[in-house]
């Protein structure tokens, strides 16, 4: 059995790797022989990233160019906004990845939330357009515990996006919003959880990235997006002043080291949603004691930074797959939500939203409101982990379940 893998475009996000890495762990669970085709902006970085991919049965091929036509459209509802509500554009893949694709016995959308309008309509039309171009083919497409939606913003597009998500063999979704969402559109998904649980960290000789502190490690993530938030470039540089004070308050008030680990950025260096070149824009001029505070390097994989993050004493992180790690090697975390699906795996996981900061609340008192509560609750925390997990890697594993019942015996 071959799957071709759409959602992603290069391991830079360790978050995408993480997907690709369990989702392809969990489906040679049950069928060892499986391959999988992993179109990629990077090839060989990718490869370096995980070297053994190709003992895996992975393939890495060449990402296809984005849609000319989707520019086009992009283009024009710039000048006529009216063109979003009355165009829907379509595209074709490339030849060369159709032949690919042709050769798959069905496609994988593992992209986590690309589903949705986060990333915008023209990122939105370009994957689904992918799902149009395997069904084209008689290939069945399965999204895998993913969050979908919501559309209500754009009426236009939720009608749209029923009719594009029943073309789907089946639906897994890795939240109760994303599930009770699809359900109020008369769709049909199977809520499971996000396959990232299952991943299982590289150990690998991390005491050289440690700081020192006597009460341990709190491991810290925050990322670019969120001065997105802030409207003006003086609140932006506000918040970089919150951040830097908030650092500074762990170090007078406990005796923990920080560790600052990113987790997104181009794996050929540069600046583009790069957490490691922003965090370290933030220790430039702090005057923070560098003995106490580290920062990770920027060249570790997803299942490395997966057991970083698990030699941290608490853990608090913008990125969703960072606080995933923190969850799933029972690491007491909070998770600093830009979007809705960290709310909707935090309520899935503990029942409420306690550990939860919005983005636009983050100041260096709402960091330390939310590390008190992980101090207060560190016993309590650790053992719900130690007990509720491995019920979510079950659920994970269920979503491989029900996708390969989908995929007809014939293309096996």
């Amino acid at each position: 059995m071959k799957f071709f893998f759409a959602g992603h475009t290069t391991f830079g996000n360790r978050g995408c790797e993480a997907l690709i890495r369990s989702t392809v762990g969990l489906i040679r669970q049950r069928q060892p022989q499986a391959r999988f085709v992993v179109p990629s902006s990077a090839i060989e970085l990718d490869r370096r990233q995980w070297p053994q991919a190709a003992d895996n049965g992975v393939e890495f091929v060449p990402t296809p160019p984005f849609p000319s036509s989707i520019k086009w459209w992009n283009r024009a509802v710039r000048l006529l906004p009216p063109v979003e509500r009355s165009i829907v554009p379509r595209h074709s893949l490339p030849a060369d990845t159709l032949d690919v694709l042709a050769g798959c016995d069905a496609m994988i959308m593992s992209g986590g939330d690309v589903i949705s309008l986060d990333y915008g309509l023209a990122s939105l039309y370009d994957w689904t357009g992918y799902v149009d171009n395997a069904r084209r083919l008689g290939k069945p497409a399965l999204l895998w515990g993913g969050s979908v939606g919501p559309f209500k913003a754009k009426p236009h597009v939720e009608r749209h996006m029923v009719g594009h998500l029943r073309s789907y063999a089946a639906l897994s979704v890795r939240e109760s919003s994303t599930h009770a969402y699809l359900a109020s559109l008369g769709i049909e998904a199977r809520l499971v959880a996000d396959p990232a649980f299952t991943m299982q960290p590289e150990v690998f000789d991390h005491a050289p990235l440690l700081p020192t502190g006597a009460g341990g490690v709190l491991g810290f993530n925050v990322s670019p997006l969120i001065r997105g938030y802030r409207d003006t470039e003086a609140s932006r540089q506000a918040l970089d002043a919150e951040i830097v004070g908030f650092i500074a308050e762990v170090l007078r008030r406990t005796d923990m080291g920080v560790l600052l680990v990113p987790h997104v950025g181009p794996l050929g260096g540069g600046s583009f949603n790069s957490d490691h070149l922003y965090m370290k824009g933030l220790l430039a001029s702090s005057g923070l004691d560098p003995a106490r505070v580290k920062l990770g390097p920027d060249t570790l994989n997803a299942a490395q930074l997966k057991h970083l993050i698990s030699q941290c004493r608490f853990f608090i992180g913008a990125r969703t797959h960072a606080t995933i790690a923190g969850f799933s090697t029972a690491v007491p975390t909070a998770s600093i939500a830009y979007s809705v699906k960290a709310k909707g795996i935090n309520r899935d996981l503990f029942g409420h939203l306690d550990h939860v900061l919005e983005t636009p609340s983050v100041t260096r008192e709402t960091l330390m409101q939310h590390l008190k509560l992980l101090q207060d609750r560190e016993s309590d925390l650790r053992r719900f982990l130690a007990e509720r997990v491995p019920q979510v890697r079950e659920q994970s594993m269920a979503a491989a379940d029900h996708a390969l019942a989908q995929v007809s015996p014939a293309h096996a």
